[in-house]
């Protein structure tokens, strides 16, 4: 393309999309290295855990939600996503029994389940997060009582400890299934 050559706009846009993918060199989010795991990470009150990015199928900021009578303090109501009613819990209350607070950091986490998805409100997400084999090797068992049953293990990454939460195990437990009160 030179500087007299006139082109139509789909053919210029055709053009700096063509001339574009011949300089894709690779993001490297986008490059497979084996043994590396990836995840989401996010804050619920003072705890950092990360979640296999499998598990998590969008983030989404507060939605509007409608309350659902009869059920669990944890149980925040019901969100319209895009035509489908996803129920939306608060996982720190969940947890912990203490009320989360949504913030303009707040956001909703996806999660797919039987039947559906659900969503859960945490506090913060802090993007995601990679994990080499050796960083696995050191990981230590959950302490926390609450958490036993979700965090397998916790990792180290800089000087935050990462607690490896399970959303499989959460939403297949029965008292998260049971949600009426």
């Amino acid at each position: 393309m030179s500087a007299g050559t006139s082109l139509m706009p789909f053919e210029l846009l055709a053009e700096y999309e063509r001339r574009s993918l011949a300089h894709v060199a690779g993001m490297p989010e986008q490059i497979e290295a084996p043994g590396l795991w990836r995840g989401i990470g996010f804050r619920v009150g003072m705890w950092y855990f990360v979640s296999s990015i499998a598990e998590v199928n969008e983030i989404l900021t507060m939605p509007t939600l409608a309350p659902v009578p009869g059920t669990r303090g944890w149980l925040l109501g019901v969100a319209n996503v895009r035509g489908n009613l996803v129920p939306v819990a608060d996982l720190r209350q969940f947890l912990t029994g203490e009320r989360g607070h949504v913030s303009d950091q707040s956001r909703v986490l996806l999660v797919r389940q039987h039947g559906g998805g659900v969503g859960l409100l945490v506090d913060e997400v802090l993007g995601q997060r990679n994990l080499t084999e050796e960083q696995r090797v050191g990981a230590a068992a959950e302490e926390d009582e609450r958490l036993v049953r979700f965090v397998a293990e916790n990792v180290m990454l800089g000087e935050t400890r990462w607690g490896m939460f399970s959303m499989t195990n959460l939403v297949r437990a029965p008292d998260f299934q049971q949600a009426a009160a």
